[in-house]
């Protein structure tokens, strides 16, 4: 009898992990070899130096805005946008969407321009006062607006990472399924109208325009790479690969205004789910699981800075047990970096070397976020 009982069971549990109805459908890739993490990415301890900002005033500060003062301005779980004082100190409520505020990036005006992962395309005005600019284009509604840059003359830039799965599952699906929902798109203040630049990505994350502003870069979290847009030139419209097989899962990117741009990596890549990218069905079965029996990444700090050919020029890292990680947005003023989380609960700064060529002796009056 219990034997039965137990075969029953067994043949539950297959059929369930084998048949029960997902929301993905996984298509088959081929992810490419990790790189070990030696040479340019040798593991290190340099962001061990980080000191932490604002702990416990919030969960999740996915990234990090400065306006022209210093001041910090970090956005919740809760929807709540918090600045501080430029040493993480003096919490000031300036803003709440009701959302989920991700990328944040201030316009020439002096408004925040807040991607919002449910509301969409927002603008805070100094007053505080909350405007919806954009929450679909091409026909489309954004499911997860995820990040932002605005130009020098107010344009902006941002990213709706998947257009079929939202926020709430903290983008596994998305990568799960490897469908290819993610789009880059530009909204133009003057005329009102969003448009797309490029549909298809693999969770479009990141987004950062270069120092001239003649391409502007998208993290492919998905893909493991940097997509790169140009904007002027002869090459204006068309795209290319900026930076293939990262070592890490990138989330967010920016730039300081003087050639480098800083790329934050979620964690190290993942040997499984690598392993399961051309096996859809093992990546179905995957998903059935519970989520502490899936592909879980790495505690583990990582940050890389590269400059404009797409050389690596900084390799920063913490690996010990109390790392600030994830880390999912790296913002630099002056010659410190500011470390977004979108779990942790608090934000982090890391002192660059007094003598480190990314230092920004003037800061660049265009703040530029990932």
């Amino acid at each position: 009898m219990i034997k039965n009982i137990a075969l029953l069971i067994l043949v539950i549990l297959v059929g369930y992990l084998l048949f029960w109805p997902v929301s993905i459908d996984p298509v088959a890739w081929q992810a490419p070899e990790a790189p070990a993490l030696e040479g340019p990415y040798a593991s290190n301890s340099a962001l061990a130096k980080s000191r932490s900002l604002a702990v416990d005033e919030g969960v999740g500060p996915e990234d990090v805005a400065i306006d022209d003062d210093g001041f910090l301005y970090v956005g919740y779980v809760d929807g709540r946008i918090v600045r501080f004082d430029p040493d993480g100190s003096n919490p000031d409520l300036i803003a709440d969407t009701k959302g989920r505020p991700l990328g944040l990036d201030f316009d020439p005006q002096g408004n925040l321009i807040v991607a919002d992962g449910y509301k969409g395309l927002l603008s805070i005005s100094p007053s505080g006062a909350i405007a919806a600019l954009s929450q679909r284009a091409n026909g489309v509604d954004y499911r997860f607006t995820d990040d932002v840059d605005a130009d020098s003359n107010g344009v902006i830039y941002f990213t709706d990472a998947s257009s079929k799965f939202g926020p709430a599952l903290h983008a596994r699906d998305d990568i799960l399924e490897h469908g290819g929902h993610g789009r880059l798109l530009r909204y133009d203040p003057a005329t009102e109208k969003a448009e797309v630049l490029l549909d298809g990505l693999q969770f479009a994350n990141g987004v950062a325009l270069s120092q001239d502003e003649d391409f502007v870069l998208v993290n492919e979290t998905g893909s493991y790479r940097i997509v790169r847009y140009w904007l002027k030139g002869d090459k204006a419209g068309s795209h290319d690969v900026f930076f293939d097989n990262l070592p890490g899962i990138p989330d967010g990117v920016s730039a300081n205004g003087n050639g480098t741009f800083w790329v934050a990596l979620f964690s190290p890549r993942n040997a499984m789910l690598d392993a399961m990218s051309d096996k859809p069905q093992l990546r179905k079965v995957a998903f059935r699981l519970p989520s502490f029996l899936q592909p879980q990444p790495a505690h583990h700090g990582f940050v890389l800075g590269l400059n404009e050919q797409g050389d690596v020029t900084h390799n920063l890292q913490d690996t010990s047990a109390d790392a600030f990680a994830p880390i999912t947005s790296v913002e630099q003023h002056g010659n410190t970096l500011y470390l977004g989380s979108l779990t942790a609960p608090r934000f982090a700064a890391y002192p660059l070397p007094a003598n480190d060529p990314a230092t920004v002796t003037e800061q660049d009056t265009r703040n530029v976020t990932d």
